[in-house]
């Protein structure tokens, strides 16, 4: 894995993006990680019986994966992440791989940027959609279009 970095610069539309295949041992760390042991998540047998007819992933341990690219893609090492707004579409199951990537929707101000976020499995299914504000390290310089007049 490279060292992660931050972007020299940051303007609108630029994209990055995390892959990461969802392992039981993944599931299980994040149970110790946060204590939610609910058998939806622990137990096959008890998930058989639900909508799901098997065992899901937390719906934060997708999020973490947003938190990744954020971090260590775009806009990278250092970023500060202030705030998620995010809707769980589909379940994520055990050796799903999931992508999630970040797009700059909107630089709010010199020490403010919202990024659509958004998660896919490997059948390209949308399972968490949202945005993100994030305060860009320090050494990103951020590209602003100038204004055109009316």
């Amino acid at each position: 894995m490279r060292e992660p970095a931050a972007r020299p610069t940051l303007e609108l539309n630029d994209t990055g993006s995390y892959t990461r295949t969802i392992a039981e041992r993944d599931i299980n760390a994040f149970a110790d990680a946060s204590g939610d042991y609910s058998p939806l998540h622990m137990d096959e047998a008890f998930a058989r019986t639900t909508t799901f007819g098997q065992r899901v992933a937390h719906g934060l341990l997708t999020a973490g994966i947003i938190s990744t690219v954020l971090g260590s893609e775009i806009p990278g090492l250092g970023t500060i992440f202030l705030e998620l707004h995010i809707r769980f579409m589909k379940p994520v199951y055990i050796n799903d791989t999931i992508t999630a990537t970040a797009t700059v929707t909107e630089i709010i101000n010199p020490q403010r940027v919202r990024m659509l976020v958004a998660c896919v499995n490997q059948h390209g299914d949308d399972v968490a959609l949202g945005n993100a504000i994030v305060i860009p390290p320090p050494s990103t310089r951020l590209i602003v279009e100038p204004r055109v007049a009316k």
